[in-house]
């Protein structure tokens, strides 16, 4: 592992795509960072233009996934992209789901096999990070990664990665938003963006360790479920929660506001000072 952490200051964005004009704004509100879901393709040519139409905000992936993108020519991206923007990328990698992969296999394997590739290509531990939900992969991403980016999880997931990790490793625990005070609402959102992850082994045996029972877990999910890896409530509120990450261990939280692209920013511009950033869109 790297010496030296990476540092996307406190809170970042995290969604499936935004614009170059959408970066720059993420970033004049004083966001460290955008991270791009979705499972991009292993040429990463998205990248450049969003830090080129920015200053300091990082470019995170989240994730590439190790089935549908081989380590050659996301190494090659990458170091385009650092040769261009040195230490203004940050390449997340992931391994998918068994659901969705049919040559899927024991996911340490699988990682280990594409991390010795990424060394042998050149790229940098304390360039990457690991989607990481359970204890092997989580200690998997401290020995041969910056450190780890879970997805889904709760700031008590926060508190025991952060053990498993130990100080040094770099932790990003993505959480959802909605900006809404209606708890109704919000779970009616927060349901249908989980809609999908109620299938796939990895995040129900993530929330099984984390004590939620299989009546939480049975279609559509319960309450218990929804308020915990959801956040709403007033701007405030959800700050406190979000900030409950920071207090667990976590270096930094990629916030997923749920909401439509065109919304994006002012949601972004109504949590940053609640949040403490200090950016302004001046």
């Amino acid at each position: 592992m790297s010496d030296v952490k990476p540092d996307l200051g406190t809170f970042g964005s995290f969604g499936l795509g935004v614009t170059p004009q959408q970066a720059r704004e993420i970033e004049a509100l004083g966001y460290g960072a955008v991270w791009v879901g979705g499972s991009p393709p292993a040429e990463l040519d998205w990248v450049e233009p969003l830090l080129d139409a920015t200053t300091t905000l990082t470019v995170a992936t989240g994730i590439v996934n190790i089935w549908t993108a081989a380590a050659g020519p996301v190494a090659e991206s990458f170091h385009r992209i650092e040769t261009a923007h040195p230490g203004r990328f940050l390449l997340g990698i992931g391994v998918g789901h068994p659901e969705a992969h049919q040559e899927y296999r024991k996911p340490i394997d699988a990682l280990r096999d594409y991390l010795d590739k990424l060394d042998e290509y050149g790229v940098p531990r304390g360039r990457r990070v690991v989607a990481a939900l359970g204890p092997q992969v989580l200690t998997l991403s401290a020995k041969r990664s910056a450190g780890a980016h879970p997805y889904l999880t709760t700031p008590e997931h926060t508190a025991m990665a952060r053990e498993l990790l130990g100080p040094e490793a770099f932790l990003a625990p993505e959480h959802k938003v909605v900006l809404t005070t209606d708890p109704d609402r919000a779970r009616e959102v927060g349901r249908k963006a989980l809609d999908v992850y109620l299938n796939l082994a990895n995040y129900l045996n993530s929330w099984k360790r984390l004590g939620f029972s299989d009546q939480d877990l049975a279609k559509p999910g319960s309450d218990r479920l929804v308020d915990a890896v959801v956040a709403y409530g007033t701007v405030d509120a959800i700050a406190a929660r979000l900030r409950e990450h920071l207090d667990a261990g976590a270096d930094h939280v990629p916030v997923q506001v749920l909401t439509g692209s065109d919304k994006l920013v002012p949601a972004l511009a109504e949590l940053a000072e609640p949040l403490g950033l200090t950016g302004s869109t001046n």
